[in-house]
């Protein structure tokens, strides 16, 4: 099975989500929070493009990475959800390293409030954490069953909010 870091950073925020993407229902389109995301990504930083290149390798897309300093560069609209972007950069790094490339580095921008966070990958701490990840995310995406909503506040603002609770709203 190949997780890519949208699983890993879903896996660190609702489980029935990183099931519901796994399987094909997709609501990220549909969202307008999703979209000012990846409009702050792309029009935040535009000569990052010139700068850097983009790398896909087993089943990860890395918008932005510096081969010269090894640094993977993620941009986030918010900080709401720091611990699944941690994650998806730590996932990042996991997978360069085990295609050869040691040493790398992540940083997170929020460049709507102007901070930055540095993402160290340490082998013997990172590895068996995210290992220990990938064989849950495993065992959860395999079930037959979809995992029950959460009904948490981050919910509220979620692609995948009308999915999850249309029935609930009906019987109110």
């Amino acid at each position: 099975m190949q997780v890519t870091a949208t699983i890993i950073a879903y896996f660190h925020t609702c489980l029935r989500k990183m099931y519901l993407h796994h399987h094909g229902i997709r609501m990220e389109h549909t969202s307008d929070v999703v979209y000012e995301g990846k409009l702050i990504g792309e029009s935040t930083y535009e000569d990052r493009a010139a700068k850097n290149t983009q790398l896909e390798l087993d089943g990860i897309k890395i918008d932005y990475y510096d081969a010269k300093t090894k640094t993977v560069h993620e941009t986030k609209k918010s900080d709401k959800m720091e611990h699944a972007h941690e994650a998806q950069v730590l996932y990042y790094l996991y997978v360069l390293q085990r295609n050869g490339i040691e040493g790398a580095s992540g940083i997170i921008e929020y460049p709507t409030l102007r901070q930055r966070k540095h993402i160290d990958f340490d082998p013997e701490r990172d590895v068996p954490i995210i290992e220990g990840w990938l064989q849950e995310i495993e065992q959860i995406l395999e079930q037959e069953q979809c995992p029950p909503v959460i009904n948490k506040s981050i919910c509220k603002s979620c692609s995948y909010y009308d999915y999850c609770y249309v029935a609930e709203e009906i019987e109110n």
